[in-house]
């Protein structure tokens, strides 16, 4: 497909985000698209996200993906994945921008139950998204959401190779309990990650009040701790999260189990008449767009501003035969992160 390059939408440590925009128009294709590109010698982590939103086409609710193309650009080889463009943003700018800085329960309700119909078919197909956040959550024409950002993501059960033990994957904020104390990642974790978005779109705030880094890791990975569920929630929402919040993962509800709960049960977005559309007046006219790119290709990187974290082990990666506190001490004793940079997407206008 020929596209043109358009402004610029975000960028991060590996690649950038475009407009794209279509040579030839067709009944077929969105007239703007979204293009992600990075160099073609460090491509290995986008190669992986096309090849994961391949699998996952015939759901809804996860982003687009219209194929890959390679170019050259100011002297540089670049590999470039042609996305679906969703001109509402993410949900993070939308809780940000919200008068006063959280989301009614009504539009919750509604989200989570895209967000759960998106995790379900991700869990059933055999994967695992890996960084469940609302930067990642993109706001389509019709208040409709989709998962985004793949880069993370990897088949359920598996470990990726060269993935030391003193490593943290995705975002300390919205990580299970089972990734910070043994590196285990599987469809539970993300469930966790949903349930600390949909209490960070209730409060306005992040599910863990916590500024210093090793202080979360141990909340989040030691003792039965677990995130405190909104005084505000009805009963049904903070039985929903209850079920998400459960320290055993074996035990934690799956995303075909919540898709049942009577949070979300009779929920839709074309009953619900408080969420609207954030569509531009002309095609450049569009909000403040975030994302993130992450890579696990190389793991002494860190793709999450600073949150991912390195030790100098060279035990194998499938040794998970630490115990939390001595796993715990490697992952906060390596690197002191910035903790006010939650994201290295810089938006762009």
């Amino acid at each position: 497909m020929d596209w043109v390059r358009g402004e610029k939408l975000g960028f991060g440590s590996f690649a950038s985000v475009n407009l794209a925009v279509p040579k030839r128009q067709s009944s077929q294709m969105y007239p703007l698209m979204a293009v992600k590109s990075c160099g073609a010698s460090g491509a290995t982590s986008l190669m992986n996200e096309k090849l994961v939103l391949d699998e996952l086409k015939d759901c809804p609710e996860i982003i687009g993906c219209f194929g890959e193309s390679f170019s050259y650009e100011n002297g540089e080889k670049l590999y470039n994945v042609l996305l679906e463009y969703a001109p509402g943003g993410n949900l993070a700018d939308k809780l940000k921008n919200s008068c006063d800085q959280r989301l009614p329960e009504s539009e919750v309700r509604c989200y989570t139950k895209a967000l759960l119909k998106g995790l379900h078919y991700i869990h059933k197909i055999g994967y695992v998204h890996c960084d469940i956040k609302l930067q990642n959550i993109l706001l389509c024409l019709d208040g409709g959401v989709k998962i985004a950002d793949f880069g993370l993501a990897k088949r359920a059960g598996g470990k990726e190779e060269g993935f030391s033990r003193y490593e943290l994957r995705g975002t300390p904020l919205y990580m299970s309990p089972e990734m910070v104390a043994g590196g285990e990642q599987g469809p539970p974790a993300d469930i966790w990650s949903l349930g600390c978005a949909v209490a960070e779109m209730v409060t306005g705030t992040p599910a863990w009040r916590c500024s210093d880094l090793a202080a979360l890791l141990i909340r989040i990975g030691i003792g039965e701790e677990v995130p405190e569920v909104p005084g505000n929630l009805s009963g049904e929402g903070k039985d929903f999260l209850e079920k998400c919040f459960v320290k055993d993962p074996s035990k934690r509800w799956t995303a075909d189990m919540l898709l049942n709960h009577p949070f979300v049960a009779d929920q839709d977005f074309g009953d619900t008449e408080n969420i609207t559309s954030t569509s531009p007046r002309c095609p450049f006219d569009f909000p403040d767009w975030a994302s993130s790119v992450t890579s696990f290709s190389s793991p002494e990187y860190s793709p999450e501003s600073n949150f991912w974290l390195s030790g100098n082990s060279n035990l194998p990666s499938e040794s998970w035969s630490i115990s939390p506190d001595e796993r715990l001490q490697g992952l906060v004793s390596h690197q002191d992160p910035d903790w006010a940079v939650s994201d290295d997407w810089i938006p762009v206008r």
